[in-house]
């Protein structure tokens, strides 16, 4: 059984997404979390769980069986869940009568995508990234290099390919190899304009193989001669002989015209756009080029040097563009290569392996202007040659991927011709009803997790987009609608949606964390794993004397990384400050349950000290209660990444109440199906998490202590509902 918890506090409130907290779940149990949910009608549609499915299908493979028995499934009852039906007290605040299912304003109606103008060009097709297709324009322009970095699926490569198209393609050439007579491990190269490349080559086959047959025919004549004579003499048999043994040996010694034709390495022949070559994972020869192994080096068998030259995608990209995701898995020698070719404009070919025949052979310079764009996430900036940035940096852009963009009606236009253009990519699916469309939309207000924006991670929704046209086409649908596109969310989720759902059936049944009654020093943490599902993190503390004489200690065990660590450490001084107790004759025990693989991030801050300060005080903790947040040494509650999967986790593990950072309230866009299931409570600062976590006589009395000690002068906030706090901040999932 191996998990692995990552809980990394966002690095930007306006990502919450982007600490994805990682844990891997335990084989061999089966989920027994039930997803289904009663049927509803198109116009108030259900929301499964939150994913990111990646599938990228040409072929329907979902039969209609599994169709019909996923709708059965959605009759079952949602006690199946684990998932407490009602709150028992009434809530604060539930508006009535509001609508949360028609908000996806379009400011226009249609009838299918097939309605919708796709456009032409795929600089035209980029949707979100306005900034850097103003750069992609100038840098073709100007032939200026460009570095793209982002998170996967942002539309990295497709800006690469529409830069191509941009490009005028008067300027593409051929390039051709030639022998050089005065040194054969030397071969020459000439550019040609496009197109001329494979006509020198025909031409010159043509005469090899006039004078071959010219070569040919006198030889045999002469042979034939041979043969006669020999008759007439009485020597037939040594005439036959002798005319075998001349042809071979004119064939064995004489030059062959074929030896002497160039080598077409570069081709641009009706080529409607410049050159757009991905070299993304390419190693050295098939980036740089290279020379062939001859087995046969002598004795009139071995394979001319210029005829062995493979052009390398840099020479193929020559007048166009060479793209390269993750450019920092590239070898620096391989780095080193690259920026001399965009130096000189040119490069040899040689042979890339020591031990062939080919590292004897080194062309001329080839010619190889390409512009590059280089791309990659984060860490990829670190690890390039600085060299190579340099380059890139002073003659070319650099530009940083959004995410996200706002949630307007102008936007909501560009996902609707999203929708368009997958259908008309892909070929295969049935085009999009309206209904289908908003549901894609606040689909794509989920992945966002902010307030008032959609994502931009399209890759991933067009992945949605192709499932649910799958399903409709399984169905001999003629077009796909919101139905198809709510089932799509319950077949393609993801790996980590699916381990989740694994991980919490497992701790449920090993009873590893609580959900009801009281505890000391036991709290219900929450993690998410993958970047887009949430799990419980049950936390444990104790104190205990210190082993030692001296100075008590604070033991974390769980496999904390760096960050962990130092939370751990914040939450120390928390706990001297906002208790006053003195803790240096005692040593506090704290246990991340069941963390395997480890636990980064501080987004169990809050946990860790409401868990420690229960151990001190002896005040039981309500175990119906999950939390998560970072904690600063003055006691303010901080924001954390994923509180959407985190919520959803502990209704989904049957919690009644769910304490997050204030600053994250306007993050939340948890499902409709939670919205009754679980209180929200923002908080601000640690006295706030007490008093809605702390159970007992003595609850009152530690929370006025805080105060005393802090001097905090706050107001305990009301419970919130979760469909309160949505309607509230225009919450735009309305599924």
């Amino acid at each position: 059984m191996e998990n692995n918890v990552n809980q990394n506090m966002d690095e930007s409130v306006e990502r919450a997404d982007e600490s994805p907290q990682k844990i891997d779940g335990q084989e061999g149990v089966s989920p027994k979390v039930d997803e289904s949910e009663a049927n509803r009608e198109v116009n108030e549609p259900e929301v499964n769980e939150p994913e990111i499915s990646k599938p990228e299908v040409n072929e329907p493979e979902i039969s209609t069986p599994e169709v019909n028995e996923l709708q059965a499934d959605r009759k079952l009852d949602e006690s199946d869940q684990g998932i407490e039906p009602e709150l028992s007290k009434p809530v604060v605040g539930i508006l009535e009568g509001s609508d949360l299912e028609d908000d996806v304003d379009l400011d226009f109606h249609f009838e299918e995508t097939s309605n919708i103008d796709v456009p032409k060009l795929l600089i035209d097709q980029v949707l979100g990234q306005e900034h850097a297709v103003e750069v992609v324009k100038k840098a073709a322009s100007q032939r200026r290099h460009i570095m793209m970095i982002g998170t996967p699926g942002t539309g990295k490569s497709l800006l690469a390919k529409a830069m191509a198209e941009l490009l005028p393609k008067e300027e593409l050439k051929d390039i051709l190899v030639y022998p050089n007579m005065e040194d054969l491990n030397n071969p020459k190269i000439r550019e040609v304009p496009a197109g001329k490349g494979r006509e020198i080559v025909m031409a010159h086959k043509m005469e090899a193989r006039k004078k071959a047959q010219a070569r040919n025919m006198l030889m045999m004549l002469f042979v034939v001669g041979i043969i006669i004579y020999s008759y007439f003499v009485a020597q037939l048999l040594w005439g036959i002989i002798a005319g075998i043994m001349i042809l071979m040996l004119t064939r064995q010694f004489l030059p062959k015209e074929e030896m002497m034709i160039p080598k077409l390495a570069v081709s641009n022949y009706d080529k409607e756009h410049a050159p757009y070559i991905d070299s993304t994972g390419a190693h050295a020869g098939a980036l740089l080029g290279d020379v062939r192994h001859d087995p046969f080096q002598s004795g009139g068998l071995e394979t001319p040097a210029h005829d062995r030259v493979e052009a390398g995608d840099i020479h193929k990209g020559h007048k166009g563009v060479l793209f390269i995701d993750e450019i920092n898995t590239l070898r620096l020698e391989s780095q080193q290569s690259l920026l001399t070719a965009l130096q000189e404009k040119e490069y040899p070919i040689t042979g890339q392996s020591e031990r062939s025949s080919g590292a004897l052979v080194k062309t001329e310079p080839v010619p190889c202007d390409f512009i590059m764009i280089s791309a990659g996430n984060l860490d990829a900036v670190q690890k390039m040659h600085p060299a190579l940035r340099s380059r890139i940096k002073g003659y070319g852009y650099e530009i940083y991927m959004r995410e996200s963009m706002e949630d307007t009606p102008e936007n909501r236009k560009k996902l609707v011709r999203f929708v368009a253009q997958e259908v008309v990519r892909d070929g295969h699916i049935p085009h999009f009803d309206e209904g289908a469309v908003k549901e894609v939309i606040r689909e794509a207000r989920r992945r966002a997790g902010r307030k008032g924006h959609l994502t931009l991670k399209l890759r991933d929704l067009g992945g949605l987009v192709r499932v649910a046209g799958d399903i409709a086409r399984s169905e001999d649908a003629s077009l796909t609608t919101a139905e198809h596109v709510l089932a799509a969310k319950r077949i393609a989720r993801s790996i980590e949606q699916q381990l989740a759902d694994r991980y919490l059936e497992q701790k449920r049944d090993y009873e590893s964390f609580l959900k009801g009654g009281s505890a000391v020093g036991r709290v219900n943490g929450l993690a998410v794993m993958g970047g887009d599902s949430g799990i419980v993190l049950p936390i444990v503390s104790e104190v205990t004397p210190a082993i030692s004489g001296g100075e008590g200690r604070i033991i974390a065990t769980g496999r904390l990384k760096a960050i962990a660590k130092e939370a751990v450490q914040n939450v120390s001084a928390v706990i001297k400050n906002m208790t006053g107790a003195d803790i240096a004759t005692h040593d506090v025990h704290i246990q991340f349950i069941g963390t395997y693989e480890g636990v980064e991030g501080d987004s169990a801050s809050v946990s860790i000290a409401t868990a420690v300060i229960s151990a001190l005080e002896k005040i039981p903790i309500d175990q119906s209660v999950a939390m998560t947040g970072s904690l600063s040494v003055r006691g303010d509650v901080l924001p954390v990444g994923g509180v959407t999967y985190k919520i959803e986790a502990a209704a989904r593990a049957g919690m009644k109440k769910v304490i997050i950072p204030k600053a994250n309230e306007a993050d939340v866009l948890i499902e409709k199906r939670y919205r009754e299931k679980i209180q929200i409570i923002p908080v601000s600062s640690i006295a706030e998490v007490m008093e809605h976590s702390l159970v007992g006589p003595r609850k009152n009395s530690i929370i006025e202590k805080i105060k005393n000690i802090t001097k905090l002068n706050f107001d305990v906030p009301d419970v919130t509902p979760a469909t309160s706090v949505q309607a509230r901040n225009c919450f735009g999932c309305g599924n």
